[in-house]
C-alpha cells in the first residue's frame, strides 16, 4: 500500500492569511483523508466504486455543509473553511470531492436557502451528518449548458403535484436518499422539488462505462408520474436564478477542490524530480525539468491568490457570478496542465495508479466539463466585461 506523502506548496505563505480555525480545520480534513481515503481511493477508482462506508467519516470532518448554520447540525464556518475542505477531498480525488460538493452546494444550501422551516429541520441535521445524502436534478440528456429549456414538469393534481421528466449525469444519484429537483410548472415556472427515493415511480439507474470520476456515483433520475406531496415544493424562490445560485456556491467549492488536486501533481513532481536519477544526476537538474516546474508552482499561487480572495468575497456577500466563473475556469485548466506535465515527468510511471496524476487528468476532464463548462464560464467572463451575451444565436431560416 502506497504512503501519502503530500504536503502542500505555499510560495507566496499563503498560510499566514488563514486563521488558526481554518488550518486546523484544513489538517484535520487532511489528516483523515491521509487515513481514510488515501489507501483504498485506487482500489475503488480501478473498480468503479464509490467508498460508501467513508461517508460518516466526512460528516464528522464537516465536509457536508461546513457553513450551514450549528441549529441544522452544520458546523456554522466560513466560506473559506468550507473550500479548504474542498481543496483537500480533491488533493485525494475529484470523485470524493464531488459527492462532498454536492451534498453540500446542491442540495443542503438550496434547503437552507430556499426550503421550509419544516425542510430544515427534517433533512439538514441527516445530510450534514451523512446519515441522508442527497443528489441535484438539473442537468437533462438534452439540455446542459441550456437548462432554462428544460422538459421536466409537474402538474398540480389538487392534492400533490405529479412529476414527469428526467435527468443525467447526476452525482450521488444511485445512493441518495432525497434529490432536489428542478422542475417547471405548467405556467413553465421553474420550482425546485424535494424528492424522496420510495416515491412510485421514482428511479435513479447508474450510468456505467465512465472513464473518469470512476470512484463516483453517477447516475439518472427518471420520473414517471411521481407523487410528490405539495409540501415537498421548496417555497423561498422560484425562477432558473434559484439552481443556478446553487451552482455558484458548488463553483466556488470547485475552484478551491481542482487547485488540490494541482498541488497534489506538482508535490509529487517536485518530489520525484530530486529522486529519479538519470546520466548520472537528479532530473530536477536539468532545465527543462526546472522549467514545468517552476511554471506549475506559479500557476498553482497565482490561483491560490485568486481563490483566497474569492472567499474573502464570498464571505463578505460581495462575489459575482462571473468572479466564480473565472476562479472555477482558471482553476481547473491549470489543474489539468498541471497533471499532464507532471504525468510527463514521471515517464511511464506516471500512467501507473503508484501515482496520483493520471487519475487526476482523468478526473478533471470531467470538472472542466460539468456545473458550467470551460467554454460557457469563458463566455460568462465576455458577457461580464462587455456587457454584451454571446451564448445565443438566431438559427438561420432553411431556404
Amino acid at each position: 500500500m502506497k504512503s501519502d506523502l503530500y504536503t502542500h506548496p505555499d510560495y507566496y505563505g499563503m498560510d499566514d492569511l488563514l486563521s488558526d480555525e481554518h488550518k486546523l480545520i484544513r489538517d484535520t480534513a487532511r489528516d483523515w483523508v491521509k487515513k481514510e481515503v488515501s489507501p483504498i481511493i485506487d482500489e475503488h477508482y480501478e473498480n468503479a466504486t464509490f467508498p460508501m462506508h467513508i461517508l460518516s467519516g466526512l460528516g464528522e470532518i464537516g465536509a457536508f455543509g461546513p457553513y450551514i448554520p450549528e441549529e441544522y447540525g452544520g458546523a456554522g464556518l466560513d466560506q473559506i473553511s468550507y473550500g479548504l475542505i474542498m481543496q483537500e477531498l480533491e488533493r485525494c480525488d475529484s470523485g470524493l470531492r464531488s459527492t462532498a460538493s454536492v451534498q453540500s452546494s446542491l442540495v443542503m444550501y438550496p434547503i437552507y436557502k430556499y426550503g421550509s422551516e419544516e425542510h430544515k429541520q427534517k433533512f439538514l441535521p441527516k445530510l450534514a451528518s451523512g446519515e441522508m445524502i442527497g443528489c441535484f436534478g438539473l442537468t437533462e440528456p438534452d439540455h446542459g449548458s441550456d437548462p432554462g429549456s428544460m422538459i421536466t414538469n409537474f402538474k398540480d393534481m389538487g392534492d400533490h403535484y405529479l412529476l414527469n421528466g428526467a435527468k443525467m449525469w447526476i452525482s450521488n444519484a444511485p445512493f441518495a436518499d432525497i434529490a432536489v429537483v428542478w422542475a417547471k410548472n405548467e405556467e413553465g415556472r421553474i420550482h425546485g422539488l424535494i424528492v424522496e427515493r420510495g416515491m412510485e415511480g421514482f428511479s435513479t439507474p447508474e450510468m456505467h462505462g465512465k472513464l473518469s470520476l470512476r470512484a463516483s456515483a453517477t447516475g439518472e433520475l427518471i420520473f414517471e408520474d411521481v407523487k410528490v406531496p405539495k409540501e415537498n415544493l421548496l417555497p423561498g424562490r422560484s425562477g432558473l436564478g434559484a439552481p443556478l445560485s446553487c451552482l455558484d456556491s458548488a463553483r466556488f467549492g470547485i475552484a478551491w477542490g481542482a487547485l488540490g488536486a494541482a498541488m497534489d501533481c506538482y508535490d509529487q513532481a517536485l518530489r520525484y524530480s530530486k529522486e529519479r536519477t538519470q546520466f548520472n544526476v537528479p532530473i530536477g537538474a536539468f532545465q527543462l525539468m526546472q522549467k514545468k516546474l517552476a511554471e506549475m508552482i506559479t500557476e498553482i499561487t497565482k490561483a491560490q491568490l485568486l481563490t483566497f480572495r474569492l472567499g474573502q468575497l464570498r464571505n463578505e456577500g460581495k462575489a459575482t457570478s462571473a468572479q466564480i466563473s473565472m476562479a472555477k475556469r482558471n482553476n481547473v485548466e491549470i489543474a489539468l496542465n498541471i497533471a499532464r506535465e507532471a504525468r510527463q515527468m514521471h515517464g511511464g510511471m506516471g500512467i501507473t495508479s503508484e501515482y496520483s496524476m493520471m487519475r487526476h487528468m482523468a478526473n478533471l476532464e470531467s470538472v472542466v466539463t460539468y456545473e458550467g463548462t470551460h467554454d460557457i464560464h469563458l463566455l460568462i467572463t465576455g458577457m461580464d466585461v462587455t456587457g454584451i451575451p454571446a451564448f445565443t444565436r438566431e438559427m438561420p431560416e432553411k431556404k
